[in-house]
């Protein structure tokens, strides 16, 4: 008869949290560390204390299981930060390997260099730390208006059609900012807005994934299904300014009516939904060819 398999429960502590291991078999043990009271599940023992040199915890910002980034805001000296950390052996990533969320975060940091732009995070600074990569950020006191975060989106469309008009403006004129530097958006959708219902100020908070355009995917579909281009779901195809476009337009729709295209629940003239319309046309050559060709377009259909 084969022995009973190992049962244990192991604890240690960690900062200002713990992790432990609970009814885990002997090549399966699964770990949950706890920081600023939040559980971070992970596959295999690591060590997080490094988090702490940067300062004090005061949020795990997000756990999502779609990345292998952990992300932490943090108070120090007076001042908050937003800390985004790829290296830990996350539980169930959906969405590349450990190593590669390394090196795609390394690259991220030359992005957000490149496209610094006063509606995008301002990056501070990425360094090697921990047995993975970091990157620091400012602090942001905002919402993301996305559909993981249905309050706060709900309140946001909820606002009057001029405060979402200018703020459809500011995710615009940061699309066109990233044509002019030839880039283009991959992975971009509402998630990635935060916006601040004290000042109405609207952030652009994750761009990892943009690159220099034209960009042949190999990967098929990023992001969500509501904002990708039909060229974006084909490996190898092109995508360019013109894809972005189809984005600019989705995003049109996201705003001004919760994703739907149907005109009955547009909220806005005619004219603009014929421009957003034409923008996410599945025909590449019946868009506007470029971001600033759609911001024209929409700014005559609001006159």
């Amino acid at each position: 008869m084969n022995p009973l398999p190992t049962i244990y429960k192991t604890m240690r502590f960690v900062g200002d949290g713990f992790i432990r291991s609970v009814n885990g078999m002997e090549d399966a043990m699964e770990m949950v560390e706890y920081i600023a009271d939040t559980p971070i599940n992970l596959s295999k023992p690591f060590d997080l204390n490094f988090i702490h040199t940067f300062g004090t915890v005061f949020k795990v910002v997000d756990n999502n299981a779609e990345s292998a980034n952990l992300c932490f805001g943090i108070e120090s000296d007076g001042k908050r930060y937003f800390v985004k950390f790829a290296g830990a052996p996350k539980e169930n990533i959906d969405l590349g390997t450990v190593e590669e969320s390394v090196e795609w975060l390394k690259q991220a940091a030359w992005t957000y260099q490149a496209l610094e732009h006063k509606n995008l995070i301002k990056f501070i600074k990425g360094e090697e730390i921990g047995g993975g990569y970091a990157a620091v950020f400012e602090w942001v006191d905002a919402e993301c208006i996305g559909i993981s975060y249905p309050a706060a989106r709900q309140k946001f469309l909820n606002l009057p059609t001029q405060a979402k008009l200018q703020a459809f403006d500011d995710i615009l004129n940061f699309h066109a900012h990233v044509a002019e530097r030839e880039y283009v958006a991959i992975d971009f959708y509402s998630d990635q807005v935060m916006y601040s219902f004290e000042n109405g100020q609207t952030t652009i908070c994750d761009i990892d994934f943009y690159r220099e355009s034209p960009y042949y995917g190999d990967k098929g579909l990023w992001g969500s299904a509501n904002f990708v281009s039909p060229e974006e779901c084909v490996p190898g195809s092109r995508v360019d300014e013109v894809t972005m476009v189809y984005t600019m337009g989705a995003t049109a729709f996201s705003i001004f009516t919760d994703h739907s295209r149907d005109y009955e629940v547009w909220t806005l003239s005619r004219q603009a939904y014929d421009v957003a319309a034409k923008a996410v046309s599945n025909d590449r050559d019946m868009r506007q060819q470029s971001v600033q060709q759609f911001r024209r377009e929409w700014k005559e259909s609001r006159l």
